[in-house]
C-alpha cells in the first residue's frame, strides 16, 4: 500500500501561534500518512521548531488543532505523545548521567520494567550507534554523540510518529549517513518529520517536503518537483527562490 492510501497518523489544521502582535505559525495545516518522510523546511525564524513545539504538545497553539493517531495533543495529550517520539532542539539530558542511566530513566518514565526495559534501552542504544560511549557521562560526549543520545531517547518506545528537529545536528558526515539510513529503514512503518536546513537531507531520505517562510506553508511537493520550479533543478536555488521574496 503507497503512502498516499495509508491513514494520516499526523493531522494538522490551521495551526496558529501568536507571541503578542507577531504570528510565528500562521494558519498551517498538513498531514503526513505511514511510510511518509516530510521534509520541514525554511529559513530560521519561518516558524519550524514552533510548529513542531505545538505538534509535540508542548506548546499551546493559539488557535487550530493537531493530532497523532487520532488523538488531540492538547485535549488527549497522554495518549498523542504514547504515539510520539520526538526529538527537540536542543533535547534535554541529565548530563551527570551515564548515556544508559539516562535512556534506563527514560524507559521507566514510559512505563517499561524488567526485561523489557533493557530490551528497550539495548535496542535504542544500537540503533543509533552509542554502545561505545554507553557507560559515559552525557556531559562528557560530542555535540553529535549528545544528538545521538537525543535520537536514542525518542526511539525507545517504537512509536508509530516520529518529530525530529534537526536529528543530525552536530554530526559528521559518516554519522549523518548512519542517522539517514535508520531513518530510511523505518520509514514503512513510520510517520516522519524531520525539520532540517540541510537540503542534501531532503534528496537523501525525504519522500515530500514543505517549505515554511514567515510562518506560512509556501510549498508542499516531492522533492522532484521542488526541483523542478528552478532552471538549476536545485534545492538551494528553489529554496531561495521560495523564501527570499517573502522574507524581503
Amino acid at each position: 500500500m503507497s503512502a498516499a492510501s495509508q491513514p494520516a497518523l499526523i493531522e494538522i489544521e490551521g495551526l496558529t501561534k501568536r507571541f503578542g502582535t507577531f504570528t510565528a505559525v500562521d494558519d498551517v495545516s498538513f498531514q503526513v500518512a505511514r511510510g511518509e518522510v516530510l521534509g520541514f523546511l525554511g529559513p530560521n525564524g519561518a516558524g519550524k521548531s514552533t510548529t513542531m513545539r505545538m505538534l509535540a504538545g508542548f506548546m499551546i497553539p493559539t488557535s487550530g488543532t493537531a493530532r497523532i493517531c487520532g488523538h488531540d495533543v492538547q485535549l488527549n495529550s497522554v495518549a498523542a505523545r504514547r504515539a510520539l517520539g520526538f526529538l527537540p532542539e536542543g533535547a534535554p539530558t541529565y548530563p551527570e548521567m551515564t548515556v544508559t542511566a539516562f535512556l534506563r530513566f527514560c524507559a521507566k518514565v514510559r512505563g517499561f520494567r524488567g526485561d523489557a526495559l533493557d530490551d528497550r534501552v539495548d535496542r535504542a542504544l544500537g540503533l543509533t550507534r552509542l554502545d561505545s560511549v554507553r557507560l559515559q557521562p552525557v556531559e562528557t560526549l560530542s555535540k553529535g554523540f549528545k544528538r545521538r543520545v537525543g535520537l536514542a531517547q525518542a526511539l525507545l518506545h517504537d512509536p508509530p510518529v516520529l518529530v525530529l528537529d534537526e536529528p543530525t545536528d552536530g554530526l559528521d558526515p559518516n554519522q549523518k549517513h548512519e542517522v539517514r539510513t535508520l531513518i530510511q529503514e523505518m520509514r514503512a512503518e513510520k510517520a516522519i518529520v524531520i525539520s532540517t536546513h540541510i537540503l542534501e537531507e531532503v534528496d537523501a531520505v525525504c519522500t515530500r517536503a514543505i517549505v515554511i517562510a514567515n510562518g506560512r506553508v509556501v510549498a508542499d511537493e516531492t522533492p522532484a518537483e521542488l526541483q523542478a520550479r528552478h532552471p538549476s533543478g536545485k534545492l538551494d536555488d528553489v529554496f531561495r527562490q521560495l523564501t527570499l521574496p517573502a522574507a524581503a
